[in-house]
């Protein structure tokens, strides 16, 4: 049993379910969503389903082991932080040696699930691991990390189209630039809830690098990840629902921008707005489905 003043005697597989995020389905589902765009997009509509059993399976294990090494990385900086203080290594729950062990029998899993994979997707598993590794130490050297994340997040479309198609084609790159657009788009948004205490720490962020400029860089990024869906749309022939779909996200997304340019918005609201991005995902999902059939 483990016990903090937070979690009084939690079990051990709790406090490692916190450690892999797995609580907190949103930021799971979140890499989850673009990987199922390229999967469903590539298979028109109805890719093999145990291939999407993989990628769900296989993105759980990724991201709940990129979470420790996250975690690992900022052991000495997220008990500083209001958002992060209770995260099991953070706050001792755990040592760091069952992290590390946690993170590796996730690592290994994700492995097992990318043999299931051809050679191209196998491969592409492969050269996203030290993207996932470094992340974190991105926002120490690097003053837009968020790029870094958004590049680790395009891999799950390159990795689920190719496992489909064996190639990657041009669909397939407009599909990674609208990846890297939202997520540029929903971790900024994200981060501006952090922008306090990743400057006490001396983190960076994009929400610190683009200041008061954030909300306008937050739209051009929802408006770039809209064009490039557009792009994708009628290179593939897309039917209606999909453009209903994306008619949805474009005014949910303008709705967020015109939210965070008001002032004195409640802190709560960015949480809030990250998980609307969940949804807007899985909506653009069902038409992108729907559209292919």
């Amino acid at each position: 049993m483990v016990t903090t003043p937070e979690h009084s005697q939690e079990p051990t597989w709790l406090v490692i379910i916190r450690l892999l995020r797995w609580h907190k389905p949103g930021g799971r589902l979140i890499l989850m969503i673009p990987a199922l765009w390229a999967v469903f997009l590539a298979g028109n509509g109805k890719p093999p389903l145990p291939l999407v059993a993989v990628i769900v399976l296989g993105t759980l294990a990724t991201s709940g082991a990129g979470c420790i090494v996250n975690d690992l990385w900022d052991i000495d900086i997220d008990p500083h932080v209001e958002r992060t203080r209770d995260r099991p290594l953070a706050s001792r729950a755990l040592s760091i040696k069952v992290g590390i062990v946690v993170a590796i029998v996730a690592m290994a899993c994700a492995a097992i699930l990318a043999l299931y994979l051809n050679r191209l997707s196998f491969w592409l598993c492969v050269a996203s691991v030290p993207v996932i590794l470094l992340y974190p130490g991105a926002k120490r050297v690097f003053p837009v990390p968020q790029l870094v994340l958004s590049i680790a997040w395009g891999f799950g479309v390159l990795i689920s189209w190719s496992a489909v198609t064996q190639n990657l084609s041009d669909a397939t790159w407009l599909l990674w630039g609208a990846t890297v657009f939202w997520t540029l788009g929903f971790d900024t948004l994200y981060a501006m809830s952090d922008r306090a205490d990743d400057l006490r720490v001396g983190v960076n962020s994009s929400a610190l690098f683009f200041g008061n400029y954030a909300p306008t860089a937050i739209g051009i990024f929802f408006a770039g990840t809209v064009c490039f869906l557009s792009w994708l749309g009628f290179l593939i022939h897309l039917h209606l629902a999909f453009w209903i779909s994306l008619a949805f996200a474009s005014v949910a997304w303008f709705w967020q921008y015109l939210r965070l340019t008001q002032k004195d918005l409640p802190h709560p609201a960015y949480g809030q707005m990250f998980t609307q991005n969940v949804w807007i995902g899985f909506i653009v999902l069902a038409g992108m489905i729907l559209g292919s059939l």
